[in-house]
């Protein structure tokens, strides 16, 4: 058995920063645009890399990273005449990150939008109405950007002589 820490194991010994401990997973570009593809139904190793024309050692190493992170399992499929492989599907926790992909894609059609448009759009499942990423509040109600305060959580951060204090990162 392994000694070795699975990366979805947090301990008190990680940065404090919740952004910092999530860059440590999806901090590199090839990462997000990996689950992008999984997101869209490419699954197999093959079909993410000819979408993303990424090298393939790159797309091993992001592939793993994303499954000890515990974002990502693997399910073994064998095409006739070919060796076992592996193909890539999102867990719960891998699920959740809908919302921040959305969150960037958002972004990047407001302040770093093509000319031709969006390569995608955000539409309801039900009738086709626009969508867009925002905050909710505990009862489910949004609430406007501008109005949202980040507080820092002195407890988690070890310093106990700061309560409630704003701050602009999480």
């Amino acid at each position: 058995m392994s000694n070795r820490r699975q990366l979805s194991e947090v301990t008190d010994d990680d940065p404090a920063c919740s952004i910092e401990r999530s860059l440590q997973i999806f901090g590199e570009r090839w990462t997000l645009l990996v689950l992008r593809e999984i997101f869209a139904g490419r699954h197999r190793f093959a079909e993410i890399q000819a979408s993303l024309g990424i090298a393939s050692n790159l797309l091993s190493t992001r592939l793993k990273l994303l499954v000890e992170s515990g974002v990502l399992h693997t399910q073994t499929y064998q095409e006739p005449g070919n060796r076992p492989r592996q193909s890539y599907h999102l867990t719960e926790a891998g699920l959740e990150l809908r919302v921040t992909l959305a969150s960037l894609q958002q972004w990047g059609d407001s302040h770093r939008a093509r000319p031709s448009g969006p390569s995608a759009l955000r539409r309801t499942r039900r009738d086709g109405r626009p969508v867009h990423v925002g905050f909710l509040d505990d009862e489910g109600r949004e609430v406007p950007d501008s109005d949202v305060l980040i507080v820092v959580n002195a407890h988690a951060t070890g310093d106990g002589d700061r309560t409630g204090t704003p701050s602009p990162t999480a």
